[in-house]
């Protein structure tokens, strides 16, 4: 059976730039939700996001970079430096070596900066130029020119649902023959246009308090605050890990993701199943994993289907729950990797990271939700669920290697 496993990471978050300051942030309820600053949000019911702070494109990308991509290619580029770089790898071949990403937003950045200069020449010019679906695969064709990349490449595109499933591409690819695969996920919208997509959703806080605005599982929840962000991680197979003495974070072991029936149908979420699935792919039973990464929809009703199926799967506050995703925001594409270094992390070290700012649990919800302060866990493997925007279902287990 062949086994993929992560020797290298990269992270850029609102509340931590790099692997080790995210985590610290992390256990330290460090919060990287403020007032949103990217632009004048006047006129938007939403005053607040997870900005990353910190990051100078200059430091990491060479200057002509910087002209020709949006913060989110910078984020991705300078992460994919930074997980290749420690995994220490390359591939034998230009053939064998993968970039499989995802995104949800890709080039609102990008749009707004076109539009702006269509717009100076007049609202004529402007309808013409509305697409940007082609910005869904910069960033993969970024990483891989840089690294000189030449095998499977893709882009999922499954909201934040994806950010799981382009890891779960990965582990097959690796599984086919590729030696080293840059997976993972970084999105980023916080602009005019792409803020006025999420609104558009009807999911988004309009709270004004950065420690009330992102509650889930909490009575007063209304809505997620939007972030950017996310995690670029290096994927390659075991026994190659283990032979040129590669330090390991852990196993990817199994992936399920199925669809939500439309809306209205009267029928029950699916995500129960996706959650079965990636067990049985992991060849574990409920019982072996230590800790849940949620989704977090902060939304009532999503956050009471998706405590349903987690009651369903593990029993009653069955399983440590929690959502470090309170201290980012919604990171959508990338929210999906980062819960997975969060997780692999946890493993290595013992310990869940807390829901920060959840003081109000709903009772009602049969969910054994980590708050207040982190909480020391097994270290054998982990779930990470995520759900995208028009029923997108996914969820993956993690395990420690020793």
């Amino acid at each position: 059976m062949v086994r993929t496993v992560v020797t290298g990471i990269g992270v850029v978050a609102p509340n931590g730039v790099g692997t080790d300051a995210y985590w610290k942030a992390v256990l330290a309820g460090s919060n990287g939700i403020g007032p949103l600053t990217r632009f004048d949000a006047t006129g938007f019911p939403v005053c607040l996001a997870g900005e990353v702070d910190g990051f100078v494109p200059g430091d990491h990308l060479p200057g002509r970079m910087l002209v020709q991509t949006d913060p989110m290619t910078q984020y991705a580029l300078a992460a994919a430096d930074w997980a290749l770089a420690e995994s220490g790898t390359a591939p034998g071949s230009p053939l064998t070596g993968g970039v499989i990403t995802a995104s949800a937003s890709g080039g609102f950045h990008f749009g707004q900066r076109e539009l702006q200069h269509l717009w100076a020449k007049g609202p004529g010019h402007v309808s013409a130029y509305m697409s940007f679906a082609w910005f869904y695969a910069v960033n993969t064709g970024q990483i891989a020119i840089r690294h000189d990349l030449r095998g499977p490449v893709g882009v999922v595109v499954a909201e934040q649902a994806g950010g799981l499933d382009a890891l779960a591409h990965a582990r097959r690819k690796v599984a086919g023959g590729a030696e080293v695969v840059v997976t993972g996920a970084v999105d980023s919208a916080l602009c005019p246009y792409g803020m006025a997509a999420q609104v558009a959703s009807g999911r988004l806080s309009t709270s004004a308090d950065p420690a009330a605005a992102y509650l889930p599982f909490d009575r007063r929840a209304g809505g997620h605050v939007p972030g950017e962000g996310g995690a670029i991680l290096v994927v390659e197979e075991a026994g190659r890990a283990a032979a040129r003495g590669a330090a390991v974070y852990g196993e990817i072991a199994g992936h399920g993701a199925c669809f939500d029936p439309p809306p209205g149908s009267g029928r029950r979420s699916t995500l129960a199943r996706a959650i079965t699935t990636a067990l049985a792919d992991a060849g574990l039973e409920a019982d072996a994993i230590d800790v849940v990464l949620a989704d977090a929809a902060a939304i009532p009703e999503l956050d009471a289907a998706e405590a349903e199926a987690l009651a369903e799967v593990f029993g009653p506050r069955g399983v440590p729950v929690t959502a470090p995703k309170t201290l980012t925001g919604r990171l959508y594409s990338g929210a999906g990797p980062l819960d997975v270094v969060t997780a692999l992390l946890a493993l290595r070290e013992g310990v869940a990271p807390p829901t920060a700012h959840v003081t109000d649990l709903d009772d009602d919800l049969p969910v054994d939700l980590v708050r207040e302060r982190p909480r020391p866990v097994g270290g054998g493997a982990a779930l990470v669920v995520a759900r995208g925007y028009g029923g997108f279902n996914s969820a993956l287990v993690v395990r420690r290697t020793r």
